[in-house]
C-alpha cells in the first residue's frame, strides 16, 4: 500500500469519521440499531425473547393479535417424543441465544425492521399430561391467529406439534411442505398412539389437511426407512441426507421449489435434520446429517415460495453441553423469519 492510499484511507476512516458507515445498505441497518451517540442495545440485557423481537402478552380469551405480520409462538411439550424427551425445553433454551440477526446479509433483508413481529409467548396447554388435549390447544390458537391474518412461527416442542398447526392451517384446502428432517415422520401408530413425533404428516395427509403431491421431505437418514413407505405410496418427494453432496443445495432447494409451486406452503425445520456434530442436543439425533451451512443454503434458496407458517422443532437443551443446538434452531428461526419477508403470502398485503 502507497502513501498516499494510506492518507486517503485515513481521511475517510480516521479522526471524525472513525464511526461513519458509507454504504447506503449497511448504513440503513446501522440507523436502525444503533442510538445518536452509537450505543446499540446489549443482547444479553433484558428479558430475553425469540430473536430479540418486542414481547407481546396475549389474553388467549379474548387475543389481540392487531397491526401484526408474525407471532412467534412457543410450543414447550414433549408429549409425543419416542426416544430422549426435553425438547418441551426447546422454546426457552431459543429465546436465550443471544446475537441472532437482526441483518440477513445473503437475502439482504432485516425481517425484524420488514416485517411487524412480536414474541408472543406460549400456547397456555390445560394439561401437561394428556397429548391429544395439549394438540386440541395448539390448534385453537393457531387458528386463533390466522383468523386474524397472522402468520405463525412456531417453535417446539416435540415434532408431533406439526400437526394441529396444519389442521388450523389446511382447514379450507391442504397446503404444501418443504419439510427437513433427518426422519419422514409418517409412521403409523406407535404403542396405541397415532399422534407421536414420528407420524405427524402421515396423519395430516389422511385428516385432508397436507397435499402429499406438494410436499418434500429433505435430509432423510437413519435406520428407519421401513417406516416411511406411507410417504412414498402417497407421492412425497424424499431426498436422503446421502444424495444432498451429489445433487448440492442449489438443486435440492429446485427440486423444493418445483414440488411445492406457487401454493400455501408450510416449512417444517427438525433440529435432528442437523448432523449431531452441529446440533447434539435433540431426542433421535441421526449421524450424516446437514452442516448448518448446507441448511442455510438450502433454506436461503427459498426465497420467494409462498410460505404460511413454519416451525423448528426438538431443541432437548439438556443434551447439550455448549448450547450450540439452540443456537442452530434459533438460527433457522431467523432464516425461516427472513423467507417471510418474501413470501407472496404477506407481500401481497404491503
Amino acid at each position: 500500500m502507497n502513501k498516499k492510499k494510506l492518507e486517503a484511507l485515513r481521511a475517510k476512516f480516521g479522526g471524525e469519521n472513525e464511526s461513519v458507515i458509507y454504504n447506503p445498505r449497511y448504513k440503513a441497518v446501522v440507523d436502525k440499531l444503533f442510538d445518536p451517540a452509537g450505543t446499540r442495545f446489549a443482547p444479553y440485557a433484558g428479558i430475553p425473547t425469540f430473536l430479540d423481537m418486542p414481547y407481546r402478552p396475549i389474553d388467549w380469551k379474548e387475543p389481540d393479535f392487531s397491526e401484526l405480520d408474525v407471532a412467534l409462538v412457543g410450543l414447550p411439550m414433549d408429549l409425543g417424543i419416542s426416544n430422549r424427551n426435553g425438547c418441551r425445553f426447546g422454546p426457552r433454551a431459543i429465546r436465550a441465544i443471544e446475537r441472532v440477526g437482526p441483518f440477513n446479509h445473503v437475502l439482504d433483508c432485516m425481517p425484524g425492521s420488514e416485517l411487524r413481529v412480536n414474541d408472543i409467548g406460549d400456547v397456555p396447554f390445560r394439561s401437561r399430561y394428556n397429548l391429544e388435549q395439549s394438540h386440541e390447544d395448539i390448534e385453537a390458537a393457531v387458528l386463533k391467529i390466522i383468523e386474524a391474518g397472522v402468520v405463525p412461527l412456531s417453535v417446539g416442542g416435540d415434532h408431533s406439534v406439526s400437526l394441529p398447526i396444519l389442521r388450523a392451517l389446511g382447514r379450507e384446502k391442504p397446503v404444501g411442505m418443504i419439510h427437513i428432517d433427518a426422519h419422514c415422520d409418517t409412521a403409523g401408530p406407535f404403542d396405541g398412539s397415532r399422534f407421536h413425533h414420528g407420524g405427524p404428516f402421515r396423519q395430516a395427509v389422511l385428516d385432508g389437511v397436507l397435499d402429499p403431491d406438494r410436499t418434500i421431505q429433505i435430509g432423510i437418514r437413519g435406520s428407519s426407512d421401513f417406516l416411511w413407505e406411507f410417504s412414498e405410496e402417497t407421492g412425497m418427494t424424499v431426498i436422503h441426507a446421502e444424495e444432498i453432496s451429489a445433487l448440492g443445495c442449489a438443486k435440492v432447494a429446485g427440486m423444493a421449489r418445483e414440488k411445492v409451486g406457487d401454493g400455501p406452503v408450510y416449512l417444517s425445520f427438525d433440529i435432528d435434520s442437523l448432523d449431531p456434530a452441529f446440533a447434539p442436543g435433540t431426542g433421535t439425533p441421526e449421524i450424516g446429517g446437514l452442516s448448518t451451512r448446507e441448511a442455510q443454503e438450502i433454506l436461503r434458496a427459498l426465497k420467494g415460495v409462498n410460505l404460511i407458517g413454519g416451525d423448528v422443532v426438538e431443541v432437548a437443551p439438556q443434551y447439550d453441553a455448549t448450547t450450540n443446538t439452540a443456537h442452530a434452531g434459533a438460527q433457522m428461526l431467523f432464516e425461516i423469519l427472513s423467507l417471510l419477508v418474501f413470501s407472496p403470502s404477506l407481500t401481497k398485503n404491503t
